[in-house]
């Protein structure tokens, strides 16, 4: 039975990537449209996988050296091993694999969904939503496979083949080495989503500024010389990055839960490895539930409600995770069980997890408000734009800030809740159940960035306003999916990162963090601090990299004379040349500062300080992300309202008009919170909170720990009695902690 479930793991995320591998034949066989439409689209492309090229190159030195290091670490503790330099490898493989993946098919399915908007609304949504999905269950699929897998070896290694308990010292060898597997994809996500954010935020402010504002002309039009580089950013930024992001989480979540799992003595039916188990199971089983979702994802007419109908295959797959969870949970686990003291039912582990749905679909829905047009938060920034660019800015910070209030709220709700039902398992779990549906997260994620190369591709070719009506409605759609993938995200984020914190504490063998030791409450100051200096990092690597990309536009429309009357074509490779050395450049300070800081805090003062600072980047982190993601997501949205018209003080305003200027300004500064920073958040935190997980057995204050009322010994006496004449063999088993 132990071998049955184990195995069912990767067996479901095989099953993913079956899925995918068919909706991604039929999308490749979608029409294509016409050789402008197709040449069009091969830029981008091609500047796409120019752009992953590069950046793989660099990241394969740094992923050798991470890997040589960590396999001499492994040598040094006995809680760790050499193997953890091959589980990096192959972590930070495939989250550049799933990235991979999802760039490949979203440059695929835009022309596609473009040519399909030629014939109805229906149809694009479907071509572009298929390629979102073919993206969600790639790397759902991929990490489901490689963590379970991974798993299978290391536990027949350190612990079957040995003979060993699974509370004990092999079983967190396991875990360990394990760690290494998402350690390797938090650093590969964390890279590609800041240098993606920098290279698609620097076009898009390239092309915003010199396109739109000077030159008069739309940002997508065929004559801008930055257009190019801005489609090629949706991809690299929004699709690579957000794949390789949340791969990082979805692995960073299941691996936190195995952790404290490990310390629960289970006498279960699956040798006492059920609440280890379970995260994958869950993680396994959300990959089957999303894909009937996506099911649902569908309109009838030209009047359907998309954002409607990408709710409703959302929600169904969440109820089906929900009810499945109910019957996995009483199969799994034993009626009663602790941790680190604290009692509790299995019911009461079913009841984490849906309050982790729960705080999931509240995030997405508050979100939403947040960043959809028509609601009162971009109708408030709209309504500030009639008095200028200024008052246009104030309205975006005003919204963005007030934004965190109801999120922040249901987190902290959901983190109380979750503790009172199962203590720090049922906080982990209750990530686990948030992120079991991340391949249907991430297709409607995908969805946006497809969608707005689509309407791009229309303008480009100058295809009829139909068509372009049709792709802006999934471009709107796909604004706020983008800002609710990134809410959820950030959640998440918050979730794990205690769940890593709790298991960071345990190896690390300290009681508590106690703040009135100044000491820890300096390491609190500049955990606190971390991602206000990161943001900056990232911020200003946009406004560098924004400045040569308008001198460069600004220097084609001065010395290719023609562009404006489409005599000449523009040199959109010089632009996509910008974007992508000044991304690769200026992505390394930000993610040094989120490798070295725990390794340097943690060996110079100890476990408990490194412990403060990651308490502080987790609370300013997640303000942070949730404040510059819904700020710039609706800033976007209040730019985009004025191509169909706003009414401001009783007047109608369209595009070009002195308001719409003002919007085009927050939007244009919205674009780095919303792209690059802000969703950069998240894997800093949890990024953070494995290299600490990581270093632990090596800066371990001593042998006390909260894992000590849970060492199991297992006593096994055998004795022969002669009953009625015959022998019987006897056999007792006490189990101690």
């Amino acid at each position: 039975m132990e071998e049955a479930l184990i195995y069912m793991v990767p067996a479901l995320g095989v099953v993913g990537l079956i899925v995918m591998a068919i909706k991604s034949a039929w999308v490749v066989k979608q029409d294509t449209g016409d050789k402008n439409m197709v040449e069009l689209a091969g830029y981008i492309a091609d500047g796409a996988m120019a752009f992953l090229r590069a950046e793989w190159k660099v990241l394969s030195y740094f992923a050798v050296i991470a890997a040589i290091v960590l396999g001499w670490s492994g040598m040094l503790v006995e809680t760790s091993h050499p193997t953890i330099a091959i589980s990096f490898i192959i972590g930070a493989f495939l989250s550049a694999f799933a990235g991979y993946i999802g760039m490949k098919i979203a440059t695929k399915a835009n022309v596609r969904t473009t040519q399909a908007a030629r014939t109805s609304l229906k149809h694009a949504l479907k071509v572009s939503f298929t390629g979102g999905s073919v993206m969600g269950l790639g790397v759902a699929g991929l990490a489901v496979l490689g963590l379970g897998s991974l798993f299978i070896v290391l536990y027949q290694v350190f612990v079957v083949s040995t003979g060993a308990g699974v509370n004990g010292l092999e079983m967190e060898k396991v875990l360990e080495v394990l760690a290494g597997f998402s350690l390797g994809a938090e650093s590969i996500a964390l890279f590609a989503r800041v240098g993606g954010g920098i290279y698609t935020k620097a076009a898009d402010v390239g092309a915003d500024l010199v396109g739109k504002v000077e030159a008069g002309i739309p940002e997508d039009d065929v004559r801008n010389p930055a257009t190019i580089a801005d489609n090629v950013g949706d991809n690299v930024g929004d699709v690579a990055g957000m794949g390789a992001d949340l791969f990082g989480s979805y692995v960073a979540t299941i691996l936190a839960t195995m952790v404290l799992g490990r310390e629960i003595v289970s006498l279960d039916n699956f040798g006492g490895i059920a609440p280890i188990l379970l995260p994958m199971v869950l993680a396994g089983l959300g990959i089957v539930f999303s894909i009937m979702g996506m099911a649902f994802v569908t309109i009838k007419d030209e009047k359907g409600d998309v954002q409607k109908a990408l709710n409703m295959g959302n929600w169904s797959s969440i109820v089906f995770t929900g009810i499945a969870s109910f019957f996995v949970v009483k199969y799994m686990l034993p009626e009663t069980l602790s941790i680190r003291g604290y009692e509790f039912t299995n019911m009461d582990v079913f009841y984490a997890i849906i309050l982790g749905l729960v705080v999931g679909t509240l995030m997405s829905i508050i979100t939403e408000y947040y960043t959809a047009m028509g609601k009162r938060p971009v109708l408030s920034i709209i309504k500030q734009s009639g008095t200028g660019h200024a008052t246009n800015i104030i309205g975006g910070l005003a919204v963005g800030m007030e934004s965190t209030v109801l999120p922040i709220l249901v987190l902290a709700g959901g983190i109380y809740g979750a503790y009172e039902f199962a203590g720090l398992y049922g906080v982990a779990i209750a990530a686990a159940g948030m992120m079991a549906t991340t391949a249907m997260q991430l297709a409607i994620d995908a969805f946006g960035p497809i969608a707005d190369n689509a309407g791009g591709i229309a303008e480009m070719s100058q295809l009829p306003e139909e068509v372009r009506g049709r792709t802006d409605i999934l471009d709107a759609v796909g604004n706020t999916t983008a800002a609710t993938g990134k809410g959820f995200a950030i959640a998440s984020a918050a979730l794990t990162s205690l769940a890593l914190f709790a298991a960071f504490v345990g190896i690390a063998k300290i009681d508590a963090i106690d703040i009135y030791k100044a000491p820890v409450l300096a390491g609190l100051f500049v955990g606190g601090m971390i991602p206000f200096i990161f943001s900056s990092l990232c911020i200003a690597a946009v406004g560098r990299a924004a400045m040569d990309m308008v001198n460069e536009v600004r220097r084609q429309f001065r010395e290719i004379p023609g562009i404006m009357e489409y005599k000449a074509k523009p040199e959109y490779e010089k632009c996509v040349e910008i974007s992508t050395k000044a991304s690769i450049r200026e992505m390394i300070a930000p993610g040094a500062i989120a490798l070295l800081s725990p390794i340097i805090i943690g060996f110079a003062f100890g476990p408990e300080v490194l412990g403060g600072t990651l308490a502080g980047v987790t609370v300013s982190g997640v303000l942070m992300g949730i404040f510059q993601s819904n700020a710039g997501g609706a800033w976007d949205n209040a730019k985009k309202s004025f191509e169909k018209g706003v009414e401001i003080n009783g007047e109608m305003y369209y595009k070009k008009s002195e308001p719409h200027k003002a919007s085009v300004t927050g939007d244009t500064v919205g674009d780095p919170f919303k792209d690059t920073s802000g969703p950069s958040m998240n894997i800093l935190i949890k990024l953070m909170s494995i290299v600490a997980l990581v270093i632990a057995p090596h800066i371990s204050e001593g042998t006390h720990s909260p894992l000590a009322e849970n060492v199991v010994k297992k006593e096994v006496k055998k004795e022969i009695k002669i009953v009625d004449g015959k022998k019987v063999e006897t056999e007792t088993i006490t189990i101690t902690r």
